[in-house]
């Protein structure tokens, strides 16, 4: 059974409907027992680091999130859920992330004639052998929406960059936890390949 962690995070439905697609047991819940139960837990998102640290604090999540990843069980951030994975972010100053990864949260440069947020398609170049991309052709194209990126501190955590006026840690990986910049439930057959690379991990 695989959990996603219940936020109020505006991408939580589009997740558990792609699980579902693919067949797989999934439960939209906040409960720490079903959570901590599950083979797999997934945090997604999509809003502002703040308020989302607020709200897993508020339902006591953020303890149950730590105490699920220290028992080395798959564990899956996506888009602001994998932001939160690391310590800060440039837009919640004084916020204290989840600190399950070291890094921070950068805003893009407007100054490179970006359009902020970064909306639709962009290419991915892997940095190491992954096992969440596992049987993907290289540079697969995935869907983006966000105005900040991570940089992690330790770039062996790095699976994948992609580049939107600079080149940015897109995906990141170490043991069983697994982040992802982009939407995989968004990102057609190559990110449903990547929720089955998930899938297929929760059972090994």
């Amino acid at each position: 059974m695989i959990a996603i962690i219940d936020y109020d995070a505006g991408n939580i439905k589009s997740v558990e409907k792609a699980f579902e697609y693919l067949g797989e047991d999934v439960v939209l819940t906040s409960d720490k027992e079903t959570i901590l139960k599950a083979d797999g837990a997934v945090l997604p998102g999509v809003g502002a680091f703040g308020e989302a640290v607020k709200r897993l604090s508020d339902r006591g999540l953020i303890d149950v999130i730590k105490e699920y990843v220290a028992l080395n069980k798959p564990f899956l951030g996506i888009c602001l859920g994998y932001q939160l994975m690391f310590g800060k972010s440039e837009e919640s100053p004084g916020v204290e992330g989840l600190g399950i990864f070291k890094g921070c949260c950068i805003r893009f440069d407007e100054k490179n004639g970006l359009k902020i947020p970064q909306i639709g398609w962009n290419s991915l170049s892997f940095t190491k052998r992954s096992r969440l991309f596992d049987g993907l052709n290289d540079n697969p194209y995935v869907y983006f929406v966000h105005s900040y990126y991570v940089k992690a501190e330790d770039e062996s955590i790095v699976a994948a960059t992609a580049d939107y006026g600079n080149v940015f840690h897109a995906a990141c990986e170490h043991n069983n936890v697994f982040g992802c910049q982009f939407h995989p439930e968004k990102s057609s057959e190559v990110g449903l390949s990547i929720l089955k690379n998930f899938v297929k991990a929760t059972k090994e």
